[in-house]
């Protein structure tokens, strides 16, 4: 069960959306679990082995539920550049290019999403302080950027399939973590239990 939460008057007038999961179904007092997701119709919804945004958004999501908190939904389809470029974009993967220089090769900076928006959501939830499910260091530093406390960083695991291998060393490549297979930390053990 959960509880979505929805904004208006957001720096970029999109349609995020936030769900409250476990003891963050209503808004309660303590550091929250929260993850930013970008949204990937590609991944999420039709399951594409070509990413692991399906794969994260799902272990995400029962992290959050078992531990308590929020997940920002972003509509960032294709890193902030949009489902039909995205589409565009797979074409020079299958040419060789990794994600971020598709998105390069096609006129938009590799990787052009700004999470000022999530800090403006955590914001109207009454939250200021997270423990943070991202491998992605530049949603850390945004957030903190806005204001966001981040108590603690901890990387979703690394989803890899056969068709993903390339696209996840092109993260990797640029800063991505990913959580090792073991809990390696009390915390770890909690969210990963």
């Amino acid at each position: 069960m959960a509880r979505a939460f929805t904004f208006s008057s957001l720096v970029d007038q999109g349609e995020h959306l936030a769900l409250g999961l476990g003891s963050y179904l209503r808004p309660l007092t303590g550091t929250p679990v929260v993850r930013v997701h970008s949204e990937c119709l590609t991944g999420d919804v039709f399951r594409s082995r070509r990413c692991d945004c399906g794969s994260q958004l799902e272990e995400s999501m029962a992290a959050v539920a078992s531990t308590g908190g929020y997940l920002l939904y972003l509509r960032q389809e294709g890193r902030g550049i949009g489902l039909y470029a995205k589409l565009d974009a797979y074409g020079l993967q299958d040419q060789g290019l990794d994600t971020f220089e598709a998105n390069m090769a096609l006129g938009y900076d590799e990787d052009p999403r700004d999470y000022r928006v999530a800090a403006q959501m955590l914001i109207a939830l009454g939250v200021n302080r997270v423990d943070l499910l991202t491998g992605n260091p530049r949603k850390a530093s945004e957030l903190a950027s806005w204001g966001i406390g981040i108590s603690g960083v901890f990387p979703t695991r690394r989803h890899e399939t056969s068709e993903n291998t390339h696209y996840l060393a092109a993260k990797m490549s640029r800063g991505h973590r990913f959580h090792p297979q073991a809990p390696v930390s009390p915390v770890d053990q909690h969210l990963y239990s």
